[in-house]
């Protein structure tokens, strides 16, 4: 912890505590989340935090808390995360309930932030308000991503079976354990939260479980006199206990209603998810690459990577081997590792290895760099964008991912690689 300081306790659950902290360096504020290794061992959780780890990892969104580093040691996992300065929605609810303008700006932002993890493959499965956090400029930041499933979880069936959630915002299929679509399941909860939002009570509340589910089941619930037309007519499709009938989240966001003023909210989602698009090689003229052909002697002006930290160092943690969130072995497009050899030297390898498959390697504009390989009529046959990342000054994160091309040469060449 000589990169952060420890602040005030900010919370505090079964298996750790999350504190205020600050950068040393940057001096910029965080929450770090510290987990007691033992307790989760015991608990069978290893699993599950690896899984939080990487769905954290992988959902890079202005309207999701976003995690900078972990860390461990023999004892302890830290999570060094975004620190949302407002607290929780929820606070702001027991207030009463929310103009419909606000509400509005929040559930937007909401389904922003959950689209774009159906995007990346990512079911959230406890949405509700409670999860939802304010950072200081009052926009949301989803948080609590420990029951997301993702879709490698689908059994056979493609659906999710796994009985997990909040009993007042989960979705009627969940409780009917028959399996269900996870986007769908997600789209329920969201329209919960929104009534939430407009009324700052639950739809269908009850003292009795039971009776509870009962009320989901059948969607009995009754909308305030103060809803608008428009939002009670959403609610009908939302609230749908029919999860092959109800609307789907895309379609939420084509309502009139939900469309009032969005225009300006959404230009950071954009860009997030444009920064995440792989680029066609057969779309880029050839003509913006520059040849290279050896880096032995290369000075080279290697990007940092944006919140992106090595998780396998924790590998060499005993006990809690994390090493897989880099190098999943169902992970075919694309690739992740360390080295200690400097950047030439792992350039000069790349090159070397792609030579015995007929490969070039070139370099981009975007100071990154490509490996190609052409056929005798000069069509991509293969296309691995190479991304070298500086961590430290001796400690490097290099990046592989198949663009285009035949998927057996890249399984080669990943293999002769590492």
């Amino acid at each position: 912890m000589q990169k952060y300081e420890l602040g005030r306790l900010l919370g505090q659950g079964n298996f750790g505590k999350v504190y205020n902290g600050r950068n040393l360096k940057g001096g910029h504020s965080v929450a770090i989340k510290i987990i007691d290794k033992e307790k989760v061992q015991k608990a069978g959780l290893i699993e599950q935090t690896k899984r939080e780890i990487y769905v954290m990892a992988l959902v890079k969104h202005p309207h999701v808390v976003q995690l900078y580093e972990v860390m461990a040691t023999k004892t302890k996992i830290y999570f060094v995360i975004e620190h949302a300065k407002g607290g929780e929605l929820f606070n702001k609810l027991t207030k009463g309930r929310l103009k419909e303008d606000v509400a509005r700006k929040f559930f937007q932002q909401l389904i922003s932030a959950v689209v774009f993890c159906h995007s990346r493959n990512v079911y959230h499965r406890d949405l509700k308000s409670e999860n939802i956090l304010l950072d200081e400029n009052g926009n949301i930041k989803l948080s609590d991503l420990r029951l997301s499933a993702l879709a490698e979880s689908k059994q056979q069936d493609g659906l999710l079976h796994t009985t997990c959630g909040t009993p007042a915002y989960v979705a009627p299929e969940v409780i009917g354990r028959k399996g269900y679509d996870g986007a769908q399941a997600d789209s329920w909860s969201c329209g919960v939260i929104l009534f939430v939002l407009l009324s700052s009570y639950h739809p269908f509340h009850d003292s009795n479980l039971m009776n509870m589910y009962k009320k989901i089941s059948r969607a009995q619930y009754k909308c305030p006199n103060w809803f608008p037309l428009e939002v009670r007519k959403l609610f009908s499709r939302i609230l749908d206990p029919n999860p092959y009938t109800r609307i789907s989240i895309a379609k939420i966001k084509e309502s009139s209603w939900f469309k009032k003023g969005s225009e300006s909210r959404h230009v950071g989602t954009k860009q997030v998810v444009k920064q995440n698009v792989v680029p066609d090689c057969d779309a880029i003229s050839r003509s913006n690459l520059e040849n290279s052909t050896s880096f032995s002697d290369t000075k080279l002006e290697l990007k940092k990577p944006a919140n992106v930290n090595a998780f396998d160092i924790i590998s060499f943690s005993r006990g809690f081997d994390l090493s897989g969130l880099f190098t999943r072995n169902d992970q075919k497009e694309e690739l992740q590792f360390t080295s200690v050899k400097p950047a030439p030297v792992i350039l000069s390898k790349l090159e070397k290895v792609g030579r015995n498959l007929n490969l070039e390697i070139k370099k981009t504009e975007g100071g990154f760099f490509r490996l190609e390989g052409l056929n005798k009529r000069k069509y991509v046959t293969l296309c691995i964008d190479v991304h070298i990342f500086e961590i430290t000054e001796s400690y490097y994160l290099i990046e592989l991912r198949r663009s285009s091309g035949d998927a057996i040469e890249y399984q080669n060449m990943l293999k002769q690689t590492i």
